[in-house]
């Protein structure tokens, strides 16, 4: 992995001019749901207040929505479209642990969830966030947990779960998808779902943690340069079962991401199914383009199926 770059902070240092707003917002219709009662655990101060970016330069033929300095983290649920499958699934956005590409991996993934039945809640984590460092604005601990976004993560899988009558949702069918850092997000909350990692607050703290099925597409932090397993992801059995998707000319995070975690689900008799392509680069989201690559929600929607979370 090359530490400290990730493909959408290119963006940002190569030119791309951005129009800049405040607290990001969903669309119409949707509230943003606060993940604590109160202040958030191991709350650290922010560089300046939260806000968003647009960028010009267009990936699929759209520019990229980001949300930075994000530190009342929420989430906001995306009620399913025609018949309900009763599966939901938590969204984790990537950027690197410095902020959130809410649009292109994020609400583009709630579109296609919601279009399949499956209820979607995005999930707004905290960034900045280990292991990127705001002060030093590098990842010097390259495969550290991501405190506090990880407990972000595990609060609103519980709150899913406590909610699931509420929003018509199977408590046996939630899962994870994430993206690039949402990825390993999506690698940390199902290897330590079960780690106390802040005090329990209320009734919501009493559900599990554990995701259904996890989906990671373009992942990163899960191998280190010389491809060894990243020693923070404890992968038993009791991890769910996982998707994974990334392009062999990803030189952001690299294939040798997914391939060691693969390996290790594979060591552990966890249920995986993988796909690598020869191309495809990196964040390329669900966004339309002419590579094969764009074909894997079809292959995610069939993997559902057959893992009998989804049905026709």
């Amino acid at each position: 992995m090359k530490v400290g770059i990730i493909a959408l902070c290119l963006l940002a240092v190569s030119g791309s001019a951005y129009s800049s707003a405040q607290v990001w917002q969903p669309t119409a219709g949707h509230t943003q749901i606060p993940l604590w009662p109160g202040a958030p655990p191991d709350a650290k101060p922010m560089s300046g207040p939260e806000y968003t970016r647009t960028s010009t330069k267009l990936i699929g033929g759209k520019p990229v929505v980001t949300v930075s300095n994000v530190s009342q983290p929420t989430m906001t649920v995306y009620a399913p479209k025609g018949t309900n499958t009763g599966a939901a699934v938590v969204v984790f956005p990537g950027g690197g642990f410095e902020f959130l590409a809410m649009d292109l991996e994020g609400t583009d993934a709630c579109d296609w969830l919601t279009s399949r039945g499956i209820t979607c809640v995005l999930l707004k984590y905290r960034v900045p966030s280990l292991p990127y460092v705001l002060q030093c604005d590098c990842r010097p601990h390259n495969l550290a947990l991501s405190m506090p976004s990880l407990q972000d993560a595990q609060r609103t899988m519980r709150l899913v779960r406590f909610r699931a009558a509420q929003w018509h949702v199977d408590p046996h069918k939630i899962g994870v998808l994430g993206f690039s850092a949402g990825g390993f997000l999506v690698a940390e909350i199902s290897t330590n779902f079960d780690r106390q990692l802040y005090g329990p607050i209320d009734a919501v703290d009493k559900e599990s943690a554990r995701p259904d099925f996890a989906m990671l597409i373009y992942p990163g932090h899960l191998a280190t340069d010389d491809d060894k397993f990243n020693p923070n992801l404890p992968v038993t059995r009791e991890v769910p079962s996982s998707f994974l998707v990334q392009a062999e000319d990803d030189y952001t995070d690299g294939v040798h991401q997914s391939l060691v975690y693969y390996a290790a689900l594979a060591k552990a008799h966890v249920p995986a199914e993988m796909h690598l392509y020869a191309h495809g680069g990196h964040a390329f989201g669900l966004r339309p383009t002419k590579m094969p690559i764009n074909d894997w929600p079809a292959l995610a929607e069939t993997w559902l199926r057959a893992d009998g979370m989804i049905h026709d």
